[in-house]
């Protein structure tokens, strides 16, 4: 019994032997021998970068356009609106409960992962 170890080819190569069989210039046996693959991977090679070579167009080229929700400007922009924004209901809360008890709030556990805030009054 005899092991035999099968062939792992690149793709540089595989698109080599299959330009090779689409120029037409050779028979797809003459070209199995001069690369040393049976003719019938070399007419499937042929056929898988024909099929695939309208693909190789649909990709647009060139820079990708920026996404404009993640620009650092953007960004700190809205990390100052929301600061103003906390500032001004820490501002609103505070005024509201000034001049009132301090109510004692008290946290209590109810199940595995719920807390409840809970009156102390």
């Amino acid at each position: 019994m005899s092991e035999s170890k099968r062939k792992n080819f690149t793709g540089e190569f595989k698109a080599k032997v299959a330009l090779e069989a689409i120029r037409g210039t050779k028979t797809v046996n003459d070209i199995g021998q001069e690369f040393g693959v049976h003719p019938s991977q070399v007419g499937l090679w042929k056929r898988e970068l024909q099929d695939q070579a309208s693909s190789l167009f649909d990709v647009k080229r060139g820079p990708k356009p920026a996404d404009p929700s993640a620009s650092p400007e953007r960004l700190y922009s809205e990390i100052g609106r929301l600061k103003m924004e906390l500032d001004w209901l820490k501002k609103s809360l505070g005024s509201a409960f000034r001049g009132t008890q301090d109510v004692g709030w008290h946290c209590r556990t109810i199940g595995a992962n719920a807390t409840v805030r809970t009156c102390g009054c």
